[in-house]
């Protein structure tokens, strides 16, 4: 890609010149055993022409809805993300506006800055060292194929998959990331998940479901699990449970490019150790805001309010599209769930 696109596309997002353009990189699809039907150049419609992906990986997001990208960010990266997620861990920063998160057995009474305490951190935006994520020219290459060149980030994580504490609250019900995000359209919507370290169905990897971003936003809500289940953990109320399942093994650096319309989840982790990845969800600057009234997404949306009501004691009502709009005004990329209602708050909070 040439310097000038890549500068232009950084502007977008930092309103400033990021880092100088990605050498090449060497892209792989994710398994010959999953189909890649034949198309025509006119039938793609989940990506954009450009010169980043070869023919036999269009065709293969086209059919599956999802690419990984061997090797994508280097190990040097991983390791300054997983140093100042250390850091967050231990206080020794607090960027604005990040939320953190523990998994629900874990009492408060129990409670000590470590990352054995954090199951997820949210919305990095404010933290220039995690946001470098964000930034990446080898991730934006690749975005680029699916959003187009105008690219805003929407919604960050740092996830930290704990050991299971036996209640299986360390597992992720199937779900489409869709069902978090008012705007459309979703084809021009794409998650980047980067793997930190080796995962496999021991310590709790991807499990995507081929196919299932050709259809429709299906209602979520809390899973009917016995035990308890993390906040805003929703999954899908009803899915053909006969469809074709791939779990992803990643190593260090692996990098899945994703529709938010694919069906996926993860399940728990049955080691003893803490299952690492980082991840941003991309749009296009075309995309438009929906009201989510009377759709499936009304609970989440009220959930979220409620959230924000209890942690920030807002007293006027929110309007998720009104508050992002307003959001995006302001700024030159999209920071969905806790990050959009921070216009409603004083600074000084």
């Amino acid at each position: 890609m040439d310097q000038p696109r890549a500068a232009a596309r950084l502007r977008i997002l930092l309103g400033q010149l990021g880092r100088c353009s990605a050498g090449a990189v060497i892209a792989h699809p994710i398994s010959e055993s999953v189909s890649s039907a034949g198309f025509h150049p006119q039938q793609f419609q989940y990506t954009q022409d450009n010169s980043v992906l070869t023919l036999q990986q269009r065709k293969f997001y086209e059919e599956n809805g999802f690419l990984v990208i061997k090797k994508l960010v280097s190990d040097a990266d991983i390791e300054r993300f997983r140093n100042e997620f250390e850091r967050i861990c231990r206080k020794e920063v607090k960027p604005m506006g990040l939320m953190v998160m523990r998994d629900v057995t874990i009492a408060k009474s129990e409670y000590v800055p470590s990352e054995k305490m954090i199951t997820k951190v949210q919305d990095f935006q404010e933290d220039e060292e995690l946001f470098r994520y964000c930034t990446l020219p080898e991730i934006l290459k690749y975005v680029e194929c699916f959003t187009g060149p105008n690219i805003m980030a929407m919604h960050t994580m740092l996830i930290n998959k704990p050991p299971d504490s036996g209640k299986k609250t360390s597992r992720h019900p199937l779900h489409q990331d869709l069902h978090y995000f008012p705007f459309r359209p979703s084809n021009n919507i794409v998650c980047a998940w980067t793997a930190m370290e080796h995962i496999d169905r021991n310590n709790g990897c991807l499990v995507v479901l081929p196919g299932t971003h050709k259809g429709s936003l299906k209602p979520h809500d809390y899973p009917q699990w016995q035990g308890a289940v993390n906040i805003m953990f929703h999954g899908i109320q009803d899915y053909d449970e006969n469809n074709t399942r791939v779990h992803l093994v990643m190593e260090k650096g692996d990098t899945v490019f994703f529709h938010p319309l694919l069906i996926h989840g993860s399940g728990r982790n049955k080691t003893q150790g803490f299952r690492k990845a980082i991840s941003c969800h991309f749009a296009s600057a075309n995309c438009h805001y929906i009201d989510v009234k009377g759709t499936s997404q009304e609970n989440i949306e009220k959930e979220v309010v409620r959230f924000a009501n209890e942690l920030f004691k807002v007293k006027q009502d929110i309007n998720l599209k009104v508050c992002l709009y307003e959001m995006t005004r302001e700024k030159s990329c999209f920071f969905f769930l806790f990050r959009c209602l921070k216009i409603l708050i004083p600074d000084s909070i």
